[in-house]
């Protein structure tokens, strides 16, 4: 089982200057190749605090030349808002800088308010998203390759730089099924979350998985499944529901800006309920939050209900301290992890006894 970290870099503090958000995602990276986490994923989004980094790729490079072994993913780059011929040259620069270490995870996207401001349809997000694989998969098995589609059309083309790996790690990010299909249909693995909900959520999501590898004819286990979860440990109930609320806060913003109805409070956006809302103590009960051994149990159960290869974890959200997501961070590998995989490991004598 390979543990990585998820990196949003949200601004709840409009006082919090950029550059130090960025400064601690370096940090947490640093500390993460130093814990033997397996991968550190970065977001993208644009135009407001839900995430400040704009760029996913820019932060696989920078963090390249601070660390040694951790494996640097983007979660996501939001393919239709790129032009494709610079975008496939700036992922094989991305993977040579870092030796190889990129894991290049992809999405459609969901923010109406990025797309407006990029001039993008975001109705067609779904047809472009499916092109732009189709130039991916062409531009790093080909020497030269050209494109005809609908929203693309490429001359023939050869992009001299190229991945050090062969083929490149690609996965795609989403909640549904056509998202999923796609993956098994272009050869991608899969990454997903259960945002504010809990095994049983997880558990709808990963039969969704099932269903849309079964009907691309694919073997589930090309999926190869990456969960991304809230994550703080902690033996203060009281702690634990700051963080409860703070990831709340964070799927907010998220389901406001899904539905286009975001509300800009000066330069931040504010966060309002959003449907079917759960209360705070379910969102403190159904998350990753507790203490070692709450934790550990409540990732075992999990684990069994999305047989992930990959748990990402979100430490640092909303207004959450840098110092109390490293401790968090530093107490999943080395006391939460071992647990659950003394757990798994008895399931699995159980299951072949």
């Amino acid at each position: 089982m390979e543990f990585g970290i998820f990196n949003l870099m949200g601004s709840r503090d409009p006082a919090k200057p950029t550059a130090e958000v960025f400064a601690e995602v370096a940090e947490q990276t640093r500390l993460a190749d130093e814990l033997g986490y397996a991968i550190a994923w970065f977001a993208e989004h644009h135009f407001s605090n839900y995430c400040l980094c704009a760029s996913p790729l820019m932060l696989v490079a920078h963090c390249a030349s601070i660390t040694n072994k951790i494996r640097l993913g983007t979660a996501v780059v939001v393919l239709p808002l790129y032009n494709p011929a610079r975008l496939v040259a700036e992922i094989a620069t991305a993977d040579s800088l870092s030796n190889g270490r990129l894991m290049l995870g992809i999405g459609a996207g969901y923010q109406p308010y990025e797309f407006e401001r990029f001039g993008v349809d975001i109705k067609a997000n779904l047809e472009m998203t499916e092109e732009f694989c189709e130039i991916l998969d062409r531009a790093f098995s080909q020497d030269f390759f050209s494109y005809n589609g609908k929203h693309y059309q490429i001359p023939r083309t050869h992009v001299p730089a190229r991945p050090v790996q062969k083929p490149l790690p690609i996965y795609v990010a989403g909640h549904t099924e056509a998202m999923f299909r796609a993956a098994a249909r272009h050869g991608y693995r899969v990454l997903s979350s259960g945002r504010v909900g809990g095994a049983a959520l997880l558990a709808e999501q990963y039969q969704i998985i099932k269903d849309a590898y079964r009907a691309e004819g694919v073997p589930l286990e090309n999926a190869h499944i990456t969960v991304n979860r809230f994550a703080h440990i902690t033996d203060s109930k009281e702690d634990g529901l700051r963080f409860a609320e703070n990831a709340r806060y964070q799927s907010r913003l998220a389901s406001s800006l899904r539905r286009r109805q975001e509300v800009m409070q000066g330069t931040v956006l504010v966060d309002k309920p959003f449907p079917d809302e759960p209360p705070l103590e379910q969102i403190y009960n159904d998350l990753l939050i507790g203490d070692i051994e709450m934790v550990a149990e409540k990732l075992v159960s999990e684990i069994r209900a999305t047989h992930p290869v990959h748990m990402c974890f979100s430490f640092k959200v909303g207004a959450i301290p840098h110092n109390a997501a490293m401790r968090s961070m530093e107490l999943m590998m080395t006391e939460v992890k071992p647990r659950v995989e003394r757990a798994l490991g008895s399931a699995v004598r159980e299951a072949a006894e």
